[in-house]
């Protein structure tokens, strides 16, 4: 699994998606003009444009463990401050937020509980921590036909359905496990068109996370293998691929 990649590549991969969850995380937060948000794990940015449009570039700042990622956001989005760290080593003072938000990035934490703790620690009391993680379990993640056409190769490959928060209930349980209160759960959904097969697959040869390097793991005979069981489930476009992510927001105490 490898983030270290173009953020043009994650752009494809996820940056469709990821961009129609951005409003309803801010939403969910309840991020409003006057508030200092973070964006944890920003990627190249989907999230911290949502932000930055709410709130200016003063009021948000971001982190991210990619550099690629972090020099990304940091030229699509001057002003933002924007570092290269990870949630369980915040580089900024407790109390310094009135909200921390995740974008689909819980489930790629070692320890997600120390993250939202992280998170946490920097917002003040009172103020809000949300993250949301595809319902990958469910089988309602964007990347969900590419693990059922893995599967029909190599029934036994892992995917990303046991990651933190990746199954219902469990992002909640993390929430609670982080010392947050009042700790409420909902579903974020998106819908992506999709011209032809080719263009919903191609980013998937790029190595952008799980499922790239699952697919860069296997010889050119394999991988194509791969690829026709996803086009026989899929067909050969258009189509529209509808997805959907468990959320939770808390309270700092």
């Amino acid at each position: 699994m490898s983030f270290a990649v173009a953020p043009e590549a994650y752009d494809r991969f996820m940056g469709l998606h990821s961009s129609q969850l951005s409003a309803q995380m801010a939403e969910l937060a309840g991020v409003r003009a006057g508030l200092r948000v973070l964006d944890v794990g920003c990627g190249p940015g989907a999230l911290t444009t949502e932000l930055v449009a709410r709130l200016g570039a003063d009021g948000v700042a971001a982190i991210d463990p990619s550099e690629p990622f972090v020099d990304a956001a940091r030229e699509r989005h001057p002003g933002v401050d924007v570092r290269l760290a990870t949630a369980d080593a915040i580089p900024f003072e407790d109390d310094a937020f009135d909200a921390s938000l995740a974008q689909l990035v819980v489930h790629f934490m070692p320890d997600p509980v120390a993250g939202l703790r992280g998170m946490s620690r920097v917002t003040r009391p009172g103020g809000v921590v949300a993250a949301c993680v595809w319902d990958h379990a469910g089988d309602r993640s964007p990347s969900s036909p590419f693990w059922r056409g893995l599967h029909e190769l190599e029934p036994d490959a892992p995917d990303e359905g046991e990651r933190p928060g990746a199954r219902e209930g469990h992002l909640l349980r993390l929430f609670d496990s982080a010392g947050l209160d009042d700790v409420a759960g909902a579903v974020l959904e998106t819908r992506v068109a999709y011209a032809s097969f080719d263009e919903w697959w191609e980013p998937f040869t790029f190595g952008v996370g799980p499922a790239g390097g699952a697919l860069q793991a296997l010889d050119a005979k394999r991988q194509d293998a791969v690829r026709e069981a996803c086009r026989r489930a899929l067909g050969s476009g258009p189509f529209e691929l509808r997805s959907a992510a468990w959320a939770a927001r808390g309270v700092v105490a």
